[in-house]
């Protein structure tokens, strides 16, 4: 007869079974906050690169313009 005893006390066993544990949505937020900020990461990390990257061809565009060749060649 120990059915009898689960009815209605389903919030009483809720409270005491499950006290301390992640629910489903709590984790799916939980996941999905940390993928958006590894979303952001990476594409900050990317412009970042980018970035430097245009600026080192902005340089290399300049030293060719201007005729200062650096390594290029005996004399330059």
């Amino acid at each position: 007869m120990a059915l009898f005893g689960l009815f209605g006390n389903d919030r009483q066993m809720a409270a005491t079974t499950y006290a301390g544990k992640e629910s489903a949505t709590e984790r799916r937020q939980r996941q999905e906050a940390q993928r958006s900020a590894r979303r952001r990461e990476r594409h900050h990390r990317s412009t970042a690169q980018a970035d430097r990257d245009g600026w080192k061809w902005a340089d290399k565009e300049r030293e060719r313009q201007e005729g200062r060749g650096g390594r290029r060649g005996w004399f330059s």
